[in-house]
């Protein structure tokens, strides 16, 4: 009976050891992530990076102008470009909305030619 006891105790650490080199060499694994991923990381972070600065460079000005407690703040469409736009609560405890201009283009748009000739008779 004794014999039989130690078989199992062996046979139950011998099953620890094998699910603990298993998940070793699976967290492992998963540490290393291949090259393609890696770049393609860096290119989401490089595209989304200025977008990310400007939104955190609105909350710091909103929350330096109004002095209130920032409660969130989001990208909106708005008149064909982005816009921050900064919730907070002002000292009374109200909730306000501010809309921070985003940063301008880096390619300013062509100014339009004369638009006499679009407006038919008018003067």
């Amino acid at each position: 009976m004794y014999s039989v006891t130690r078989h199992r105790r062996l046979a139950v650490l011998a099953l620890l050891a094998l699910g603990a080199a298993a998940s070793t060499g699976t967290v492992l694994a998963q540490d290393i992530p291949p090259p393609d991923a890696v770049r393609g990381d860096m290119a989401r972070a490089a595209r989304g990076g200025a977008q990310e600065r400007s939104l955190s460079d609105a909350v710091r000005r909103v929350q330096r102008t109004t002095g209130g407690h920032i409660l969130g703040a989001e990208r909106v469409p708005f008149d064909g470009r982005d816009i921050n736009r900064v919730k907070y609560m002002d000292d009374r405890g109200r909730v306000r909305y501010m809309d921070d201009p985003a940063p301008a283009r880096s390619q300013p748009r062509t100014p339009r030619s004369d638009m006499s000739s679009l407006r038919g008779d008018n003067p």
